[in-house]
């Protein structure tokens, strides 16, 4: 749908049509019931009506009663009795009528009765006049139909079966009417009942319809989401939620979704730090073993590496004078040869040696508080007299001048070390860029060239002791190995990144900063 719909824009959906349907059930029933009341009101009504409609009948039978039949006589006074009780009668018919109309329960208010009531008064009224005159005559009325009436009893007589047909009609619209509100109450309850019944399966199937949506768009979400958090508890980060219900619960699962990747991320960087943290704890046992191995051969091995060196020096000055007469033999400059590489070796060997000495002294030292922009760039003017950096470039522009508690001369170690290894490993024409950075509470040296690279191996195993890939052949692979311990001694991080071979390096060097605000000198400044 174009519209994105929120559970609680479907709620109120569903909820409307909850209503609409229980607004149906009850019109249809209050429908029925308010037809049902009515009809049992007009049937109430028109039964008074037809009670008092009979009493009148009864009345003006017994009037018609006193005509009847051959020689049939009648004093006036009977007569107008009767007609004072037909008139009574009339007048409690006409006092029902008016309560039917008036409550409004005759279909066609009162379109036949008023006429008929007003008739019969009329002739009832006609009636007693004519009685009436003729009161003062004879003490009886003789009425013959078979004899012939004379013509004042045939008249009285006229009237009088003309009121019985009168109210013979009446009460058959009384009948009819009955008859109309009996057929008019049961189209109202079939059409009550169709609607209930309508409603209650339009009601039924509206609510299936939103148990399975609410299925689908709530309970299969949190079923879901509930067995992935199971999986997630048992370390699966692998699984994400699928829900395209355009509503809170697709944005419930994915921020499930992005809470897994960001958990496998910090997982996984976890598992890289527990790594490099064994890592580092292995190395640093390994270093002090080494520490302690070094501080024992280099004592043993000087000795004798002095006495080899001291020993060829005084061997070749004493060959020398022996053989300055057989200076044209090959041999002589063979001999000299193999006495300059021996004494080269053995100082070499001390050389190596007073290094692992320095190496297994490595500790805690005096620190003070310096500019490290100022120091790397005194290990810089250090660096451009050397071989190394012979048609090669280096480019420092820090962008901070960060002041840092270190011990100076080690930290100048470690970028020296740094920067001969990243000349070593460029050819001519290589560029070294050195940059300075701030984070919280870190100062941030990057160290990156253009040189040979470095292999995913390479990089794992970079920092062990007497690892070495130097593609000049030279050293013992405890350069990197010092720094590292030298660095985290300060309480830093250094770490080493190459997108891979002849693809250049980079190592990034992390210390503390110094809490007391930037140094006044902290501004841009090239080397």
């Amino acid at each position: 749908m174009g519209i994105r719909w929120r559970i609680r824009h479907k709620l109120a959906l569903g909820l409307a049509l909850v209503v609409g349907i229980m607004v149906l059930l009850m019109v249809g029933t209050l429908s029925g019931l308010l037809s049902y009341r009515t009809t049992m009101k007009s049937m109430d009504s028109k039964l008074q009506e037809l009670k008092a409609a009979r009493q009148l009948d009864d009345s003006i039978q017994r009037l018609a009663a006193l005509v009847e039949g051959p020689g049939t006589a009648a004093n006036p006074r009977d007569l107008l009795d009767r007609i004072d009780t037909a008139t009574d009668a009339l007048a409690v018919y006409r006092q029902r009528l008016c309560d039917t109309l008036v409550h409004h329960r005759d279909l066609d208010d009162g379109y036949d009765e008023m006429p008929l009531v007003r008739d019969l008064a009329d002739d009832l009224a006609r009636l007693r006049e004519k009685i009436r005159t003729v009161q003062n005559g004879p003490a009886e009325m003789v009425f013959d139909p078979a004899g012939g009436d004379d013509p004042v009893t045939a008249d009285l007589r006229r009237d009088i079966e003309q009121l019985q047909l009168a109210v013979t009609t009446l009460q058959e619209h009384i009948n009819t009417d009955l008859n109309r509100r009996i057929s008019r109450s049961k189209e109202h309850y079939r059409i009550s009942l169709g609607l209930v019944i309508a409603t209650g399966v339009l009601g039924g199937l509206c609510m299936l319809g939103l148990g399975r949506l609410a299925y689908r768009w709530i309970v299969e979400p949190i079923r879901d989401l509930h067995a992935k958090v199971g999986r997630l508890a048992q370390g699966d980060f692998d699984s994400h939620i699928e829900v395209s219900s355009t509503d809170e619960m697709q944005d419930l699962a994915a921020a499930f979704n992005h809470m897994i990747d960001r958990l496998r991320a910090i997982y996984t960087d976890l598992a890289r730090q527990v790594n490099e943290r064994s890592r580092q704890l292995v190395r640093s046992e390994r270093l002090a073993g080494v520490g302690f191995l070094a501080a024992g051969v280099a004592h043993e091995i000087n000795n004798p590496l002095a006495s080899v060196a001291f020993c060829s020096e005084a061997l070749e000055r004493r060959l020398r004078d022996v053989l300055a007469d057989r200076a044209d033999d090959p041999e002589v400059a063979t001999i000299h040869n193999y006495l300059t590489m021996i004494q080269q070796e053995a100082f070499r060997c001390k050389d190596i040696t007073q290094r692992l000495l320095e190496f297994s002294r490595i500790g805690e030292r005096q620190r003070q508080w310096v500019n490290l922009a100022d120091l790397i760039q005194s290990v810089l003017d250090m660096v451009l007299h050397l071989q190394s950096y012979k048609g090669k470039h280096i480019v420092f522009q820090p962008r901070h001048r960060p002041r840092v508690l270190v011990n100076a001369p080690e930290i100048k170690s470690v970028v020296l070390n740094l920067v001969v290894n990243a000349l070593d490993s460029m050819d001519p024409g290589g560029t070294l860029t050195i940059g300075i950075d701030v984070e919280p509470g870190m100062a941030v040296v990057t160290f990156t060239d253009t040189g040979c690279g470095m292999t995913p191996e390479v990089l794992e195993n970079l920092f062990e002791p007497f690892f070495t890939r130097n593609r000049t052949g030279s050293g013992i692979g405890l350069g990197l190995s010092i720094s590292h311990r030298i660095i985290n001694q300060h309480g830093g991080e250094i770490e080493a990144t190459s997108p891979g071979p002849n693809q250049g390096s980079t190592f990034t060097v992390r210390l503390p900063r110094a809490a007391d605000g930037p140094n006044r000198n902290d501004v841009p400044k090239a080397a």
